[in-house]
């Protein structure tokens, strides 16, 4: 079995590899590492391994690793469904939350982000496939909810995400992520700070390169199976 180091080298490779076939630089593709549901100690072993964007979608379960893993340079991302009432613990902890998809919750977060840690960077999340399941904003009303965030002192807009439904067919794949890419090309035109678009997981993340993508968020290849168990008490 892989090492986690030898898991995050080989991601990496592939993401070089699909950057260079579509033609862009090797290092315009940054690799967030999906670490819910992750121990600390395999969290620990990708920061050795040189990783440091890490991602989050509990918050009670991020808490505990952000206390005991205060390391130079980690970097972390919520990046599950926010919670009204989550919204302090997120904005007081994280660096990043890719998640905001409400006028609410945008608000909150940046009147609850601590003036001395600087405006939290944000990515508004659409839902490309319109699934009831998914989080996210509509395709057509991004670029409102992103003109409301950029107002905001508590927050700077740095992006785009999205979760489309699962496909294996990869010019599927490129074709649902490509009105989000020509969307995110728009809005730099507007936004200079907006630099990251955080398309593409496991299983789609060539396709996603190929369309642009400049964050791509992996878990499994990475950690290998989610640890077992259940979800931390209190988990949201």
């Amino acid at each position: 079995m892989a090492s986690i180091a030898e898991n995050i080298s080989t991601v990496r490779t592939q993401i070089t590899n699909a950057a260079r076939a579509a033609g862009r630089p090797e290092t315009a593709v940054r690799l967030l590492a999906v670490s819910k549901t992750q121990t600390v100690a395999s969290v620990q072993e990708a920061y050795d391994a040189g990783q440091r964007e890490f991602g989050e979608n509990y918050v009670q379960e991020a808490l505990e690793k952000i206390a005991a893993l205060n390391l130079p340079e980690i970097i972390w991302h919520f990046i599950g469904p926010i919670q009204s009432n989550k919204t302090a613990e997120i904005a007081t902890h994280f660096d990043w939350v890719q998640g905001v998809d409400r006028i609410k919750i945008a608000n909150r977060l940046s009147a609850q982000r601590p003036a001395e840690r600087g405006p939290l960077q944000v990515c508004v999340q659409v839902n490309l496939s319109l699934e009831d399941s998914k989080s996210g904003v509509a395709l057509e009303d991004a670029a409102s909810l992103c003109e409301h965030i950029a107002s905001l002192p508590g927050l700077c807009l740095r992006g785009l995400m999205a979760i489309p439904a699962p496909s294996t067919d990869p010019e599927q794949q490129r074709a649902t992520f490509r009105p989000l890419a020509r969307l995110f090309q728009e809005l730099q035109g507007r936004y200079p700070q907006m630099d990251t678009l955080s398309i593409g997981m496991s299983a789609d993340f060539e396709a996603a390169i190929a369309e642009g993508s400049t964050l791509v968020r992996i878990g499994t290849a990475l950690f290998g199976a989610r640890h077992p168990g259940p979800k931390p008490l209190g988990a949201k």
